[in-house]
């Protein structure tokens, strides 16, 4: 059975798993579910909507599932999603959707370190690391296994692909494509995320497939069309060359440069 605080308030229409905790002065409102063997720490704002799952870490002063700060919000009933195994640090703030998706969703096995910001209708993978101050604006959509570097602002609509990663403190306004480093400002290609795909279990030949990709995208002195065509006349389209093309012609805000 649950574990709670005697300063803690938990509302009674809260649903609350087997052996989770709740510590002090934390505050869990209705319509809440939290998955078994869930730690909630103290001071920590869990608001209507919120559903976590099991076996996550809530750390002292999180606020999570309260309204999106977007003038469009009209008080729909959305809701934030929280995957299992995931850690929110201290002070994180995490809203809920509006009706553009209903909800807001962060995946399994994160770890997002002290005051990230998680806005509106974002849709976050599993096995993401955002370090301290990650800040991203509504509608981001971040892929499984990228890690993004403390202090980056993320803009609204914004989607970062598998596997990439951002360095620290550097602005994120356009699309960053998958199996990629990112750094620079304004934000550019940095190479291909060797030793993330290696740590990963990607081949030797699959990375350097990706490598070659990329030389054609960023180092061809192509536009991105041609540059597409060329790779669709030289590589079979599967596996990580299909992933790559399809997130480019995808794109809506267009990718680093």
């Amino acid at each position: 059975m649950p574990v709670i605080h005697p300063t803690a308030i938990v509302d009674p229409r809260a649903e609350l798993g087997e052996n989770v905790e709740i510590g002090p002065y934390a505050v869990i409102e209705e319509n809440v579910v939290i998955g078994d063997g869930t730690w909630i720490g103290p001071h920590v704002l869990v608001a209507r909507g919120a559903r976590i799952g099991r076996n996550c870490k809530i750390h002292k002063g999180a606020v999570l599932g309260t309204e999106p700060q977007d003038l469009k919000f009209e008080g729909e009933e959305t809701t934030l999603e929280i995957g299992d195994n995931t850690v929110i640090r201290e002070f994180c703030t995490l809203n809920r959707g509006t009706k553009d998706r209903w909800k807001t969703r962060i995946g399994s096995n994160c770890l997002l370190m002290a005051y990230v910001h998680v806005a509106h209708d974002c849709i976050l993978g599993d096995n993401l690391i955002l370090a301290n101050a990650v800040n991203m604006g509504g509608h981001v959509v971040i892929g499984d296994y990228a890690g993004i570097g403390g202090m980056v602002p993320i803009h609204q609509f914004v989607r970062i692909g598998r596997h990439a990663f951002i360095g620290g403190g550097y602005r994120v306004p356009k699309d960053v494509p998958p199996f990629i480093l990112a750094a620079g400002e304004p934000l550019r290609y940095a190479g291909v995320n060797r030793v993330g795909l290696r740590r990963r279990g990607f081949s030797s030949e699959s990375i350097d497939r990706i490598r070659d990709v990329y030389r054609i995208i960023y180092q061809s002195n192509l536009n991105v069309s041609q540059a597409l065509m060329r790779i669709k006349d030289e590589f079979p389209l599967e596996g990580e060359v299909k992933e790559v093309v399809e997130f480019i012609e995808t794109s809506e805000r267009g990718i680093v440069k």
